[in-house]
């Protein structure tokens, strides 16, 4: 069965123009121009899909000898069949270079990212006396410079939560460090509160969890519901 003309399927497959009666007849009783239609379109596709990329890398040097190779190879004549021309081969050719500079880029943002900050202390937040069974966290310490609490199931309060680092060489001995978002109150709270500059944590290293009242006083209230001790 004698093909379409190349340059037309090229057009069917970019959607640059519809095909007449005649040709969608002959695309409904012939396959093989319907599957060099599909080829075209894969191609298509793959190289709207990369439109959003910039600053490209230079594509490896197979990529070019194999573009090279896809136009310059002669091509092979098959009985009752018109031989394709070097549209197919070059754009199969062409898209292989899109991939192949897409996964570059790709594996370059991934090697390009800085390393996420250093978890340079931990602890584990285990319950006192008055708090739930199930209430429980984890606390680290993140850069030398951010104290990040992963906390749960503590109970709904009238007041608020305080997070405190004391000496565990003497108590009396602590710093306020915040409070918990208000996402404790209903199970859970995923919090990251700045350190002070200079803070000691060789010194100051327990982590605590306080339930406090809004009375105007600054002090710890004494009910202490988790706490850990940092180590590295």
């Amino acid at each position: 069965m004698q093909h379409l003309d190349p340059d037309r399927l090229v057009l069917f497959a970019l959607s640059e123009e519809a095909p007449d009666t005649d040709e969608s007849v002959h695309l409904a009783e012939c396959p093989g121009c319907r599957t060099e239609i599909d080829e075209l379109r894969h191609v298509a596709e793959l190289g709207s899909e990369t439109q959003g990329l910039r600053a490209l890398p230079p594509p490896p040097e197979r990529v070019w000898a194999g573009i090279e190779a896809a136009v310059t190879a002669p091509v092979r004549r098959l009985p009752q069949r018109r031989e394709r021309r070097w549209t197919l081969p070059v754009l199969a050719a062409a898209a292989a270079a899109v991939l192949a500079i897409a996964g570059t880029v790709t594996v370059q943002r991934f090697t390009d990212r800085p390393a996420p900050p250093a978890v340079t202390a931990k602890a584990s937040l285990a319950r006192l006396g008055g708090a739930p069974v199930a209430a429980g966290g984890a606390a680290e310490v993140i850069g030398g410079n951010r104290l990040r609490l992963d906390v749960r199931n503590l109970p709904l309060t009238t007041g608020y939560y305080e997070v405190w680092l004391i000496d565990p060489d003497d108590t009396t001995r602590m710093m306020a460090m915040g409070n918990l978002s208000s996402a404790a109150l209903s199970g859970a709270a995923d919090v990251v509160l700045p350190l002070p500059p200079g803070a000691d944590l060789n010194r100051y290293r327990l982590v605590d969890v306080s339930a406090e009242a809004y009375d105007g006083d600054a002090a710890h209230s004494g009910k202490s519901l988790l706490r850990g001790t940092l180590t590295n």
